[in-house]
């Protein structure tokens, strides 16, 4: 299969995500702890999972509202499994309003809040840990919601904890209808939205980190460009 190329423009939002400094701005949904090991975001949940269940997840959204045609990269470090981590994009309104708008119901970081509420995004999931059945067979999936629509997959290369070596370099395009996402050069999946089938295809929005417990992760190097696709 032959994968389109994309080429990063103007740099739209640099972050090292190494001190509190760099996170005073976003936005938590749910309870989460926040910490800077190794001058890297380490994120891991504040609520007990045995305890709570659902409740124990959680999204960490960037503040900015970012347009279309865009190439998020970031360096992700799996500390602790089981769990799963998760990059919601795209997001807004299901009417088109801002996510942070007042009138929106409140989320807590419950998933069918952010599938199944009152916005739509693109959401894509990797280091799918969680369950044994994910462990067994490890995938990268890629739903777009509102309604929790499976649309692609791919297989996951990423090792188990004890055998990881990060930083893993994430790469995401979200350019019109089209989704790539790449870990460390190779491409995972690319998907093309025909804009009928699941709906209208979405434009900007903004992006949020989700993880569910007890999985720990660590972030650095957030950034986002403007995508320019290549002839």
């Amino acid at each position: 299969m032959l994968y389109r190329q994309f080429e990063k423009g103007e740099c739209l939002y640099r972050n090292p995500l190494s001190t509190i400094k760099d996170i005073e701005d976003w936005k938590l949904e749910g309870s989460a702890k926040r910490s800077f090991e190794n001058q890297r975001l380490t994120l891991e949940n504040e609520l007990d999972h045995d305890i709570y269940g659902d409740d124990a997840h959680w999204v960490f959204w960037c503040p900015i509202h970012f347009p279309d045609k865009i190439i998020i990269e970031w360096e992700f470090f799996p500390v602790r499994e089981p769990g799963l981590c998760m990059i919601f994009f795209a997001a807004a309104g299901r009417n088109g309003e801002d996510l942070f708008f007042s009138d929106l119901p409140v989320r807590n970081g419950k998933y069918p809040e952010y599938h199944s509420g009152a916005i739509n995004a693109l959401h894509l999931s990797y280091f799918r840990h969680k369950h044994p059945d994910e462990r067994a067979f490890r995938t990268c999936n890629l739903r777009k919601s509102y309604g929790f629509h499976l649309v692609a997959a791919g297989a996951d290369p990423l090792p188990p904890v004890e055998d990881s070596i990060p930083p893993y370099h994430m790469k995401l395009v979200k350019y019109e209808g089209v989704v790539q996402f790449t870990i460390n050069d190779l491409t995972i999946l690319e998907w093309e939205d025909d804009g009928v089938s699941f709906g209208p295809i979405y434009g900007g929005g903004k992006i949020g980190m989700r993880q569910m417990a007890p999985m720990k992760a660590s972030y650095s190097n957030l950034t986002v460009h403007q995508a320019i696709l290549k002839d």
